[in-house]
């Protein structure tokens, strides 16, 4: 009779965990989830408290046939799936269909897949925390519901074989009404005026000096009037000033931050980011990637310590600790950082490398000490107007933290960060000459579409979803069509630039092709049409808020606050009825079907609608 079974979700895992348990302990894995709720059925029993009907997928019995034989034999069972819901659920279905016995059976959590984290956890076994599980059936359940019942409403009103989900819906609203907003947006002009001045060096050589307008100017006619202006003008240094700068580095990562980060400085989509990750957590390399901590361990912040003064000196070390600002963060954990911080490097695949390289270096810098820059603007007077030129240029009196990350940004935040330049010596009153002012046309940008980072950024800013689910939302909304992934061919656009040099405005205009978009998402037709129809009929569903709510609600029955089935009884009657209401409401016409005319041969109306496959005219 052998002592110990230990059952795990994934079999790297169990591998890895194998090595540390010795020769009393069998590892075993049950590839996910063992059961579920029927493929082709509802399979909830709305009038008994929404009781779930769970079975064994054909490809499963087997498996269960060999995990139960071998709980049977054991003289202890050791459930050890992730510790987040989606593992704690995990742990109770083998639980029940192994209908193991409570005096045999101990549930063990551990966020990293290390020697002492694993044996720590056996020491301080606990039961099946029931409210977690609860958590994740009500989701479950709540998500089957909106699916199942919303589903038919999309094949009878839009087209067939459509399908709608809860969070999936809200993803793709977020993604329609950016491309509406894209569409009704209107570009300004204005223009940008820049100077080059030539400035003595220390040597006595003539550098070249940029300098900028301090605001646009509005129109043409404001710009020709500023560079006439300048031709008799004389510029003078009125006003430098020096201020010195501290920059901080930003917090561990969290999951939507390194989907985030991954995305930008590796070109990772969120999904692949999530795989190669689950990789390094099960190869015992990283932390639980499912997380919305920032909060480092102890042992991980003497650890970086003792890494950052070794490889850089002590003057780099500054011990922070990072508290966590999304609502509803879930338990203790911690953020996802390496689980040896003195292992700069590992072997792995080239992805495993470099995404364990990003998390290393960010978690390193998260303990180092702040940059420290100092930034000088000098002020340009322009003799004969109001308006002045401003210099700025940026020294790194000490690194710092920068000497090891530099954190990215979307495109749709504004960075302040110029190329850093030095400045040379200048004083105050002193005569500038000037080589050339150029005023260019310049155009408002539309906001852009948003890319896998920005939309997860978004939603976890909304409270919408979890750690566990930015990824599969993502996917889905894609492999069903509603949104694609891909590229925006620029426009080609003309420009205006005036010129002064050597007394003369000169005026031209050149050419630029803009906004072309990589890697976007961007609604389909069917996309936009679930879309406009969700929203007409179900516009609880789609509410931001509501979407939030839920999330929050799931998260109280996790703490025990609130009973699951008082949750889905609310939501279920008021929704339940809205679903008969619509299917039987008589609509003139199919959602996204619109007139266009008449035919002028047949004198017949002419309408485009959505077919089975696509846009069709009829």
């Amino acid at each position: 009779m052998q002592k110990n079974l230990v059952i795990v979700e994934s079999p790297a895992k169990a591998k890895t965990i194998e090595k540390f348990l010795g020769k009393d302990f069998k590892v075993l894995s049950s590839y996910g989830h063992i059961r579920d709720l029927k493929k082709k059925e509802f399979s909830i029993d709305v009038d008994k408290d929404f009781k779930p009907h769970y079975e064994i997928p054909a490809d499963k019995k087997k498996l269960v046939t060999q995990l139960k034989e071998e709980a049977e034999q054991a003289e202890t069972v050791w459930l050890a799936s992730d510790e987040d819901r989606e593992g704690e659920a995990i742990a109770w279905h083998l639980y029940e269909v192994l209908k193991l016995k409570p005096e045999h059976t101990r549930r063990i959590v551990f966020h990293e897949i290390t020697k002492g984290a694993i044996l720590k956890a056996i020491e301080n076994p606990r039961d099946i925390d029931i409210n977690l599980v609860d958590a994740q059936q009500a989701r479950r359940i709540l998500d089957r519901i909106v699916g199942f019942e919303l589903s038919p409403v999309l094949w009878k009103k839009v087209k067939p074989a459509l399908s709608a989900g809860r969070v999936q819906s809200v993803a793709v609203r977020l993604i329609v009404e950016r491309e509406r907003e894209i569409h009704a947006f209107q570009t300004e002009a204005s223009y940008r005026v820049t100077a080059v001045f030539l400035v003595p060096d220390t040597d006595g050589k003539t550098v070249e000096m940029k300098a900028e307008l301090a605001h646009r100017l509005k129109t043409k006619a404001e710009a020709r009037k500023l560079l006439e202006s300048c031709k008799a003008a004389t510029f003078t240094i009125s006003d430098i000033t020096t201020r010195p700068l501290k920059k901080t580095p930003a917090a561990p990562f969290t999951t939507s931050t390194l989907q985030q980060e991954a995305a930008r400085k590796l070109g990772f989509t969120v999904a692949q980011t999530m795989m190669v990750a689950q990789r390094l957590y099960e190869s015992g390399l990283i932390t639980y990637m499912r997380t919305d901590s920032v909060n480092l361990s102890e042992l991980a912040v003497n650890a970086s310590r003792e890494t950052i003064s070794n490889l850089m000196g002590e003057r780099y070390v500054h011990n922070r600790h990072f508290a966590t600002k999304t609502k509803g963060a879930q338990e203790a954990h911690e953020a996802i950082r390496p689980t040896y911080m003195e292992n700069a490097k590992i072997e792995g695949t080239p992805q495993e490398r470099k995404l364990y390289d990003l998390i290393w270096k960010r978690t390193i810098a998260s303990q180092m000490a702040d940059a420290e820059v100092e930034k000088t603007t000098v002020t340009i007077a322009i003799s004969n107007e109001t308006e002045t030129f401003t210099a700025t240029g940026e020294v790194v009196k000490f690194d710092g933290f920068l000497r090891v990350y530099r954190e990215s940004y979307d495109d749709d935040v504004e960075t302040q960060e110029d190329e850093a330049r030095l400045l040379p010596p200048l004083k105050k009153g002193q005569k500038l000459e000037h080589e050339g002012i150029t005023a260019t046309e310049r155009f408002t940008q539309h906001p852009p579409r948003y890319t896998e980072a920005s939309l997860v950024r978004k939603l976890e800013e909304l409270g919408i979803g979890r750690p566990s689910t930015y990824a599969p939302t993502i996917s889905t909304i894609q492999q069903r069509e509603y949104v694609i992934k891909g590229e925006k061919a620029g426009e080609e656009r003309t420009y205006n630039v005036l010129n002064l040099q050597d007394n003369e405005i000169t005026d031209n205009n050149h050419t630029e092709i803009t906004g072309a978009e990589k890697s976007k998402l961007m609604p389909t037709d069917t996309g936009i049409v679930v879309n406009d129809f969700l929203i007409e009929y179900f516009p609880d569903i789609l509410d931001y808020n509501f979407t939030a709510s839920v999330e929050k609600q799931f998260d109280e029955i996790a703490e025990g606050d609130k009973q699951w089935t008082a949750i889905l009884k609310t939501f279920y009657k008021k929704f339940h009825p809205s679903v008969e209401n619509t299917l039987a409401a008589k609509t003139a016409h199919k959602a996204g079907e619109r007139i266009l005319g008449t035919d002028p041969v047949s004198g017949k109306q002419v309408s485009v609608k959505i077919g089975r496959f696509g846009p069709v005219a009829q």
